[in-house]
C-alpha cells in the first residue's frame, strides 16, 4: 500500500485477504505456535502465549508505528515488505522461525533466515503467499534482550533495532541468538558474535570482544534517518548491553 500510494505499483486491481480465517488465527500446540500471516501486531500483543514465551516479538509489535498501524499492519506483510528496518524481523531471526508458503502447487516450509535474498528481494514465488509463521516453544529460561533506537517512541522507523536471547547454565552460554535490523541490506543474524560467545563462561571481558565482532559483520548506510557511523556505534553498544545483562543476571542466579 505504501508503493500504491506513491504511484509506484502498476497493478490496478487489488484483492483483499483480510477476511480469510486461515490467515488470521494463532494456533498453539504443545511444541509450536503457528501465527497466521494476516495476524496484526495488535493480535500479537494481545496473545498471552506470545507475551509470555516470545516477548521479543511482543515487544517488537508494540514498537511498530502507532495503534492504527498495529490494528491493521500484519506480521506477514512486514516479512514480505522485506525492509531491513522492520521491527519484528530481528525477533524472528532470534527465534529461528519457519515460514509456511502456500500456492496452488501446495505448501513448502522455508526457514525465515533463508527468506531474504537482498534488499527488498525474497524467496516468495509470484503465485505464493505466506500462510503462517511457526515458532518452536523451547525458550523457557532464556534471558532476553531487545531495544529499538529511533527518533521517538512511536511512528518512527528504526535507526537500529536488536532482538537477542541466550540460555546460560552455571555461568556458561549454552545457546545464543542475536538478530539486528537497519545495519545491512537484509535483517541480519550476528553469527560471528554468537560463535564468539557460545560455550564460553560469561564475564565482563567478553563485552569488548562482542563489540569487535559486531563491527565486522554489519554494513550500515547513511540515509535520511541516520548515518552509518552512528548506526555502527549504536549496534556495538546494544550488543554490549546485551552481554552486560547476561553477566548481571547470571551473577544474581
Amino acid at each position: 500500500m505504501v508503493l500504491y500510494g506513491a504511484g509506484k505499483l502498476s497493478a490496478k486491481k487489488l484483492v483483499s485477504i483480510w477476511n480469510l480465517p486461515e490467515l488470521r488465527q494463532i494456533e498453539i500446540s504443545a511444541e509450536v505456535v503457528r501465527i497466521g500471516a494476516a495476524c496484526t501486531y495488535s493480535d500479537l500483543r494481545a496473545n498471552e502465549t506470545i507475551a509470555r514465551e516470545f516477548s521479543l516479538l511482543a515487544n517488537a509489535a508494540s514498537w511498530t508505528g502507532g495503534i492504527a498501524n498495529q490494528n491493521r499492519g500484519t506480521l506477514g506483510g512486514n516479512i514480505v515488505n522485506a525492509s531491513p528496518a522492520a521491527d519484528s524481523l530481528p525477533a524472528l531471526l532470534a527465534y529461528e522461525a519457519d515460514l509456511i508458503l502456500s500456492s496452488v502447487r501446495g505448501e513448502r516450509i522455508v526457514p525465515y533466515a533463508e527468506f531474504h535474498l537482498g534488499y527488498k528481494k525474497h524467496l516468495l514465488g509470484a503465485d505464493e503467499l505466506i500462510q503462517a509463521i511457526c515458532l518452536r516453544r523451547k525458550y523457557a529460561g532464556y534471558i532476553t534482550y531487545c531495544r529499538k533506537a529511533g527518533a521517538r517512541n512511536a511512528q518512527a522507523i528504526s535507526k537500529v533495532c536488536v532482538a537477542a536471547l541466550a540460555k546460560v547454565i552455571r555461568g556458561v552460554i549454552e545457546d545464543v541468538r542475536i538478530g539486528m535490523g537497519s545495519v545491512a541490506p537484509v535483517p541480519l543474524r550476528l553469527g560471528e558474535t554468537e560463535s564468539a560467545l557460545l560455550n564460553q563462561r560469561i564475564e565482563i571481558a567478553f563485552i569488548e570482544k562482542a563489540k569487535q565482532t559486531v563491527a565486522r559483520q554489519i554494513r550500515p548506510i547513511d540515509d535520511i534517518r541516520s548515518t552509518s557511523q552512528y548506526r555502527a556505534a549504536v549496534a556495538e553498544n546494544l550488543v554490549a548491553e546485551f552481554v552486560a545483562k547476561l553477566c548481571s543476571e547470571t551473577s544474581r542466579a
